[in-house]
């Protein structure tokens, strides 16, 4: 399988930055360590399930709570419960951008709880024991099988006009950052 072109971090940070935005006007919460988990692995899945390739190389984890990225997981952790609001610019490509934020769209909406209890009635984490990584081909394969057709349908609808408000706010995050010194 080809290597990704991003890093699970990369991907992290894009929805820790996206909940940010949704936040700042008012249309969703920051995002807290256990929904950025799920929220990983749901990008992973379907990205899978769609092209064939991961979007990130980073392993994915079966743990007690459900699948978890343990080099993002070691990184914001500290957060436990608290919202993450440490937003940092990242680079993305439009389309990488489009893809996440059907998957915002299709997974966002639920709580970190919600996230948790649907990942554990999943066959991918249901066939890992605990611990152990979740084989990149279950979870291709059931999200293959699973996802397919919703979500090439989600990804035909152009949000365009939302999409260059958050891009704007992404590229800018650093002069943003360097004026509220």
């Amino acid at each position: 399988m080809e290597n990704a072109k991003y890093s699970a971090q990369t991907i992290a940070q894009w929805f820790i930055n996206r909940n940010a935005f949704l936040a700042h006007i008012d249309r969703g919460d920051y995002i807290t360590d256990l929904k950025l988990q799920k929220m990983l692995y749901y990008a992973q899945g379907v990205y899978l399930g769609l092209f064939s390739k991961p979007l990130f190389d980073d392993k994915i984890f079966a743990w007690k709570l459900g699948p978890v990225v343990e080099n993002v997981y070691n990184i914001y952790s500290k957060y436990r419960k608290d919202p993450i609001k440490e937003t940092e610019n990242v680079d993305i490509d439009d389309n990488i951008s489009i893809f996440l934020e059907k998957i915002q769209e299709a997974y966002g909406k639920y709580s970190a709880f919600a996230l948790v209890d649907k990942t554990h009635k999943e066959k991918p984490y249901r066939i890992t024991p605990i611990n152990c990584e979740i084989s990149i081909s279950i979870i291709k394969e059931f999200f293959k099988a699973e996802n397919l057709a919703k979500f090439e349908k989600k990804l035909s609808v152009d949000k365009e006009e939302e999409f260059i408000s958050f891009n704007l706010l992404n590229k800018n995050l650093a002069a943003y950052k360097r004026l509220a010194k």
